[in-house]
C-alpha cells in the first residue's frame, strides 16, 4: 500500500522529493501517513477534497483482498 500511495502522490506534486509515506500496521488496520510540502498540499487534497477521497478509494480497493481496514492520513 505504501508504494501505491507514494506513486500516486509523486505524480501529483511539483516537489516529488518531499513526499514521505509512513505505514504502520495493527491487527486489522493499516495506517498510511502521507506528508507533502506545504505548497503541494492543495494538489494532493484537491478541490473539495476530491483527489484525497480518490486516493483513499483506490487504496481501499487495493486492500480489499486482504480484509484489512486502511486509513490514509494526509499531512
Amino acid at each position: 500500500m505504501k508504494d501505491l500511495v507514494e506513486l500516486i502522490a509523486k505524480s501529483l506534486v511539483d516537489n516529488p522529493d518531499s513526499v514521505v509515506v509512513k505505514e504502520t500496521t495493527d491487527d486489522n488496520t493499516i495506517n498510511i501517513e502521507l506528508t507533502v510540502a506545504p505548497e503541494d498540499m492543495g494538489k494532493v487534497i484537491g478541490k473539495g477534497g476530491r483527489i484525497a477521497k480518490s486516493i483513499r478509494t483506490v487504496v481501499k480497493a487495493a486492500a480489499s483482498k486482504g480484509d484489512k481496514k486502511v486509513i490514509v492520513d494526509i499531512r
